[in-house]
Order: C-alpha cells, then sequence, then structure tokens
C-alpha cells in the first residue's frame, strides 16, 4: 500500500473513531421524603424516574402553546402506544381540542392519576461520558407531553414532571435516535443522603466508581432475559424461584409465572402478590428462628420485625437468611442483609418486602412481583433494549453507585 493511501486510511479510521458518540450521563438523586428517584432534565427542571413509564413529561408552563404535531404523527402515534387505564382512548381530536393535534395522556406513576395533554419540543441537557468521568456538555432533542401542574400531587418537591424509561417515546429511546448511540440504557441507584447521587447512562457502559478505578462494571454484568407484556411498556423477567438461604420457597403450583416479575421505581420496596407474600414471609420467618432472632411487633407497611441490637451487622448488612429471586437462563439474583432488611428505628428492622394490597390471590392481572427501589440500590442494571435482556451486577461491599466521579475528564 502507496505511503500516502496509508496515512490517509490511518487518518479516516482515527476520524471515525473520534467522532463516534459518546453514551449520555446524567446525576439520579433519590428523595428522601418519598423514596423516589430524579434526574435533572433541562435548566433547572428535574424529573421522576420512572422506570415503567412510556412517556417524558413536564407541567406546563404559563402561556405554552402546543407544538403542531399531528394526531397521525409518528411522534403521537409512539406517545400513544400504551393506553393508561382510567384516561380517555387516544385518537384524533379526542380530549380538549377537537382541531386534530394531537392529544397525550401522561399519568402520575405514584397517584395513577391521568390528564390529556399536548406534545412540545424540548431539549434535555447532559453531559457526555467515557464511562469513568463527565466529558462534555449535550443538548438532546427531545419530545415531551405538557401536563396540568395538578398532576404533581404527591412526587418529591420541586420536581416539575416525569421521565419515563420505558416505550418507544421514553427518554433512552429518545437519547438513542437523536445522538446515535446503542438502544441500551444503565441505572446504577443509590441509597441517597451521605451516599451521593447514582448514575443513569443512555447509550450503555461502561462505568467506573473511584473505589476501583479502571475496573469497568458494565464486564461483570450477568444476563437475563427482557420480557414484553401486551400493553404494557414495563421491563419484565421471569422468575422461576424464590429461595431463602438456598431453599426454594413453595408456592401454590404457577404463582410465580401468573402475572411475571417487573423492576419498578415508584415503589421503594419490592411488593408480592399475597400468594406469594404468605409462603414467603413464612419461609424467611422460620430461618429466622433458627438463627435465635427476636422479633418484634411488625411496623407498617411491613409484615415481620426484629430486634435489631441483636443482630449481627456485617459488611453486606444485618447477618439473616439470604434471599434469591432465580431467573431464566439459570441467573441469580442475590440478596443480603443490605437489600432484604431496612431499619425503622433505632432499635428494630424489618423485612424489606411487602404485601401487594388491593389485588386477590393468583390474579393474573397483577404480578407476582414488583421489585421496588431498595433492591435495586447498588445494583448495576443494564438494560439492552436491541437484545432484549437486563444485565445485573451486585456492586461490592467496599463501593457503592454513590461513586461516581462527576468531574470533567482531561
Amino acid at each position: 500500500m502507496a505511503p500516502l493511501l496509508r496515512l490517509i486510511l490511518v487518518a479516516s479510521l482515527v476520524a471515525l473513531a473520534s467522532s463516534k458518540s459518546l453514551p449520555v450521563l446524567v446525576p439520579v438523586t433519590k428523595d428522601r421524603a418519598t423514596s423516589l428517584y430524579t434526574i435533572p432534565f433541562s435548566y433547572g427542571n428535574k424529573l421522576v424516574v420512572d422506570i415503567a413509564g412510556p412517556l417524558v413529561w413536564s407541567a406546563c408552563q404559563s402561556g405554552h402553546l402546543p407544538a403542531p404535531f399531528a394526531c397521525d404523527s409518528a411522534d403521537c402515534l409512539r406517545a400513544n402506544t400504551y393506553p393508561v387505564p382510567g384516561c380517555s382512548k387516544p385518537g384524533c381530536g379526542n380530549g380538549a381540542r377537537k382541531d386534530k393535534t394531537c392529544t397525550v395522556y401522561p399519568y402520575n406513576p405514584v397517584t395513577g392519576a391521568c390528564a390529556n395533554g399536548s406534545l412540545v419540543h424540548t431539549r434535555f441537557v447532559a453531559n457526555t461520558t467515557d464511562g469513568a468521568n463527565l466529558v462534555s456538555q449535550v443538548s438532546v432533542n427531545a419530545v415531551s407531553a405538557c401536563a396540568t401542574i395538578k398532576l404533581l400531587a404527591a412526587l418529591p418537591r420541586g420536581s416539575t414532571g416525569v421521565a419515563g424509561l420505558a416505550g418507544s417515546e421514553s427518554l433512552p429511546a429518545q437519547v438513542a435516535s437523536s445522538q446515535k448511540v446503542a438502544k441500551k440504557f444503565l441505572l446504577c441507584l443509590s441509597r441517597g443522603g451521605v451516599y451521593g447521587d447514582g448514575v443513569a447512562i443512555f447509550g450503555g457502559g461502561p462505568l467506573q466508581l473511584t473505589a476501583q478505578p479502571g475496573t469497568d462494571y458494565t464486564q461483570s454484568l450477568e444476563y437475563t432475559p427482557l420480557l414484553a407484556k401486551k400493553d404494557n411498556p414495563a421491563y419484565y423477567v421471569s422468575v422461576k424461584s424464590i429461595l431463602v438461604e438456598d431453599s426454594p420457597v413453595h408456592f401454590p403450583p404457577h404463582a410465580l409465572d401468573t402475572g411475571g416479575a417487573v423492576l419498578c421505581t415508584r415503589v421503594p420496596y419490592t411488593l408480592l402478590r399475597p400468594d406469594v407474600y404468605a409462603p414467603f414471609v413464612a419461609a424467611f420467618g422460620n430461618a429466622m428462628k433458627a438463627q435465635n432472632a427476636t422479633s418484634v411487633k411488625a411496623v407498617a407497611p411491613f409484615g415481620l420485625c426484629y430486634d435489631a441490637r441483636k443482630l449481627a451487622n456485617t459488611r453486606l448488612g444485618y447477618l439473616v437468611p439470604g434471599v434469591t429471586l432465580a431467573l431464566d437462563g439459570g441467573k441469580k439474583w442475590r440478596m443480603t442483609g443490605v437489600h432484604s432488611m431496612v431499619d425503622v428505628n433505632q432499635d428494630t428492622a424489618c423485612l424489606a418486602f411487602v404485601e401487594m394490597k388491593g389485588v386477590k390471590a393468583g390474579d393474573g392481572k397483577a404480578p407476582a412481583v414488583l421489585v421496588g427501589g431498595f433492591q435495586m440500590e447498588n445494583f448495576v442494571l443494564q438494560f439492552d433494549l436491541e437484545k432484549k435482556q437486563l444485565g445485573f451486577f451486585k456492586l461490592p461491599f467496599f463501593t457503592n453507585c454513590g461513586q461516581f466521579n462527576f468531574t470533567r475528564s482531561g
């Protein structure tokens, strides 16, 4: 190969590598009052993370005028892919306007309230990342819904809306399309407070934390399939069994198959449908008796509590029976005391699993397991939307999701 041609080829490869889009990162803050998680969105606005929500929406600004999205436009159709129970049926001219301008139906993931609204052009202001530091600020073109301010009820103080992370008009989907990054996103949720902010990375890893510089935690991920449900954008996984201290819990036939298991940031602790909760609590309680743990009066919403002063405390949390979700593909989501027990006061620690209310045992319309935020904290979770798989990895005890370096590289 001629020297000049070789030089041109090398220069082209360098230019191609340098032009590759970097993933987009934002800090994720845990609100102590509500146990919900928020991200900065743009110009002082912060949105509540809804891992199962299909829309990005915020309260309408005064003097707001809807953007001219036709009700048969691609954005409008994507925004109305998943009907919200209790809301008007999507369609042209439905809602307050009859002029064929797109009407969408944002909803509050905490209260379940919904309202009609309109689509607007907006910008998601964040930073690109090399996985270890921030690289540069980026302004991502996006589409969001505009809703009445009343829809903010029960959300964290100062939040202006919701960032849905599921579906074809969600924030990850829009970032992937606009920035030409991989169709995947990563969550590393922190306990908040003194532990610092966690991170969300749109476009996937790598992810490094300050406790182990140079270690990319996405290289340690284990994978299980992500499952889809009709008319529901949420991320489901198949739980084959639940183990307490490596012993399978005995459930009614097909209890775990009925309804499946879904990941959810709108609830602080994992919810179990009644037919799953009762056998699980009984198994955990029996295992605690074998350890001579001292039970105390339960503190709502928990059903099983213990004298914390008499529980051994380790770097992995209280020394209690381990809880494992056995997932499809032979993978195991293991939880030690730091994920299975929560302190409710100085003297009392409770099993951090709660009975699902308002549903009957075996009701297939409700998931068998709703994995809450507490159980997802300090796990690296990567949602690969292209391969339809969930990658997960429990961080070592000496680090946590609040140890990302938010300074700029170089």
